[in-house]
């Protein structure tokens, strides 16, 4: 009998660490944007996979939060890390980390039907 599979969920597929750490309109900001990315990479890698998100805020001066993000997708035959995205506006950081494993996934698979 095969296995039957449902519509991956973020809890089972998706792991936040440092998500306390925010506010609950910055946390939905979070979910928001790396819900939609997954599924993106998901459809290039045409495996099941896990990503891990690991965000870092720092308050070192003044009242602007500064936030980091490591992002570790665990394919089924490699892991591709993003720890190249830190900045002010956390959307723009989680859409740098998000861009920065599409492209690690293309240039790996060589998804990209652009070119022959």
């Amino acid at each position: 009998m095969p296995k039957i599979i449902p519509k991956f969920g973020e809890s089972e597929f998706i792991q936040f660490v440092g998500l306390n750490e925010l506010s609950a309109e910055e946390q939905q900001i979070v979910k928001d944007i790396t819900t939609p990315a997954f599924e993106k990479i998901q459809r290039d890698l045409k495996t099941l996979a896990k990503m891990v998100v690991h965000i870092k805020t720092y308050e070192h001066e003044g009242s602007r939060k500064k936030y980091s993000l490591h992002v570790r997708l665990n394919a089924h035959t490699r892991v591709f890390e993003s720890c190249k995205s830190h900045d002010w506006d956390l959307s723009r950081a989680l859409h740098k980390a998000m861009d920065d494993l599409k492209h690690q996934v293309i240039h790996a698979f060589h998804t990209d039907t652009t070119r022959k």
